[in-house]
């Protein structure tokens, strides 16, 4: 089959394509013939070695992936070949047409979803579910603010939000983008290139300020989140490229929390309930991924610099 390798940490040109063989299921395990892989940018952080420890080279990128069930080893009993899943981690990556994962690491996808979108659930779906109810808390009634609304892990959290009954103010760079996060379910949107435009979060909150803010990129927004939170409000930093100061008076005087998150903690428990609630989400037609671009698998170098860009609206897919 066909496979981005890694052979070497470094910029996106150390991904290549290669020959490799075909995987084989051992107990408990599930061989998935990919027609979709999502790109996600924590991929960019590991290929560039700042995840070093948990991978040896040379590795496949991905985790992220759409397709159909070809192999189920001993002990598999959720899945046969032909079903059509998405994946929420693999053991080989999804760069590649064919993805080893782990049975609990598979999910079926409704009919009424595609294979890109399927790949564009695990990650970003599964970072915003984890952020908006089970750091958060967040509820019926409360308002969220989600910085960077046009990405996929922006529009999952504005989907998941107004389905669930919250007050969703989201933010863009570009005129096209905030048209996007509008049309995704925001009932308010910002431009966050705009100079205070963190003010008008008071404004549209009639002073009070929102309950959770869901940040992307904390080294440059978190300072101003705390200002806008409401009391006892929450910011959830699923993001950040690089140190920040802040005053820790804006936590003090709101009994206010900053909670950092990473999927990579959830448990085998949290990742059965996400995707189950995901699942309700994908077949009623409340969650629809977005699919910004689509790219062949070979593209994968020209991918993760797309990305990185943060213009992306919607998710980047890559084609087997």
């Amino acid at each position: 089959m066909k496979a981005i390798r890694v052979h070497g940490y470094g910029g996106p040109e150390v991904m290549v394509l290669e020959d490799v063989p075909d995987p084989k299921p051992g107990p408990g395990q599930v061989v998935v013939r990919l027609k979709a892989a999502g790109i996600n940018p924590v991929d960019t952080y590991i290929r560039s070695g700042l995840f070093a420890a948990q991978l040896s080279l040379p590795y496949t990128p991905g985790s992220d992936a759409a397709g159909v069930v070809e192999l189920v080893g001993e002990g598999v009993s959720r899945f046969r070949p032909g079903d059509r899943v998405y994946t929420a981690g693999t053991v080989s990556g999804a760069y590649a047409e064919l993805a080893l994962c782990e049975e609990r690491r598979v999910f079926p996808m409704p009919d009424r979803i595609t294979f890109q979108q399927g790949a564009a659930v695990g990650v970003p779906y599964g970072v915003a579910f984890r952020a908006l109810f089970y750091c958060a808390h967040s509820g019926p009634g409360e308002s969220v603010l989600v910085h960077g609304a046009t990405g996929g892990v922006g529009i999952a959290a504005v989907q998941l939000a107004r389905s669930r009954g919250m007050t969703v103010i989201g933010t863009g760079g570009t005129p096209e983008g905030r048209d996007l996060a509008k049309k995704q379910g925001a009932h308010h949107v910002l431009d966050h290139t705009e100079e205070g435009y963190m003010e008008q979060v008071k404004a549209l909150t009639s002073g009070r300020g929102v309950d959770v803010i869901i940040e992307m990129l904390a080294n440059v927004n978190l300072g101003r989140d705390l200002k806008a939170l409401a009391f006892g409000g929450c910011v959830v930093v699923i993001g950040s490229r690089g140190a920040v100061q802040i005053d820790p008076r804006d936590t003090m005087s709101k009994d206010a929390a900053i909670m950092g998150l990473s999927l990579f903690n959830a448990t085998p428990e949290e990742l059965r309930k996400i995707h189950a609630g995901l699942f309700a989400g994908l077949e009623n037609g409340t969650l629809n991924p977005v699919i910004g671009r689509e790219m062949p698998l070979a593209d994968a170098p020209e991918a993760h610099r797309v990305i990185m860009e943060g213009h992306a609206l919607g998710k980047i897919i890559l084609l087997p």
